[in-house]
């Protein structure tokens, strides 16, 4: 029983909310630490920052893709400008795409951006926080 209770307890510590089950806090070169949501089933990769109104300074979504690939992203129905930061296997940065435009165009009409250097990750943060951070291509991150 006091095994059992101390499980529980501990769990409820640990994600108290909803919110804190599918998030994962990336911590930053320069030690900030962003609470992200983590993305790994295609549905919700998908539908990513859709329809989303606004994101916090300290908040983010994280793709986790399967293996190393080339994974363009684009902003249709997008509302809010993004910094989207692709990470390789050892979560170096190797691509930016700052304050990426919102696209409420019809989807033929939306660009794709980067894509271009191999990525398991996909870090998305509001716009403008990658250079409030100063994250440069080469950076480390860690989570």
């Amino acid at each position: 029983m006091c095994l059992a209770l101390a499980a529980a307890t501990a769990c409820k510590r640990e994600a108290s909310t909803l919110d804190e089950l599918n998030t994962r806090t990336v911590i930053l070169p320069g030690g900030q630490k962003i609470r992200v949501e983590v993305m790994t089933h295609p549905t919700d990769m998908m539908r990513g920052m859709m329809f989303r109104d606004y994101l916090a300074p300290d908040r983010g979504m994280l793709f986790v893709h399967g293996s190393l690939g080339n994974y363009p992203y684009w902003m249709y129905q997008v509302r809010i400008p993004l910094d989207i930061i692709w990470l390789d296997e050892k979560r170096r940065i190797v691509e930016i795409s700052p304050n990426t435009p919102p696209c409420q165009q019809k989807a033929s009409e939306c660009p794709s951006y980067g894509g271009n250097q191999k990525a398991l990750f996909v870090l998305e943060l509001a716009g403008g926080m990658a250079a409030k951070y100063n994250l440069k291509l080469g950076d480390v991150l860690e989570f």
